[in-house]
């Protein structure tokens, strides 16, 4: 049962990085008319490589967690879907400014990341629940 949320939860976490990729690559390659003619928005900035890599670690944590029995399982998908929509707003604020996210929405985000690790480490009993 472990082996099946694991396998789940790196199918999620491969398919979120794999889509946008695929989706820029055939964009790039595919024959275009006049209204394709511009390029698509990479992500390269920092910001959104900071952010991407933290939803990362969130949810490295999260399998671990899970692994451990530290968690249940309802707790890892809820965690993970938290994180995931953290990290699919990043790459739509990035895609929409040319591949960067201005620092209000970039500190935004990262609170909002914040807070699923401290669900995180409160679910875990790690952390503790702030008023």
């Amino acid at each position: 049962m472990r082996s099946l949320n694991t396998l789940r939860i790196t199918t999620l976490t491969a398919l979120m990085v794999a889509v946008p990729l695929a989706g820029a690559h055939a964009a790039r390659h595919r024959g275009g008319g006049a209204l394709e003619a511009t390029e698509p928005t990479e992500m390269i900035g920092p910001r959104v490589t900071a952010v991407v890599d933290q939803v990362q670690g969130v949810d490295l944590g999260i399998a671990d967690a899970r692994r451990a029995n530290t968690i249940t399982a309802t707790e890892a998908e809820k965690l993970h879907v938290r994180a995931a929509r953290i990290g699919q707003a990043a790459e739509r604020v990035a895609a929409s400014d040319h591949g960067r996210i201005p620092a209000a929405q970039y500190h935004d985000l990262l609170r909002r990341l914040d807070s699923v690790d401290q669900q995180l480490r409160i679910d875990t009993g790690i952390g503790f629940p702030t008023s």
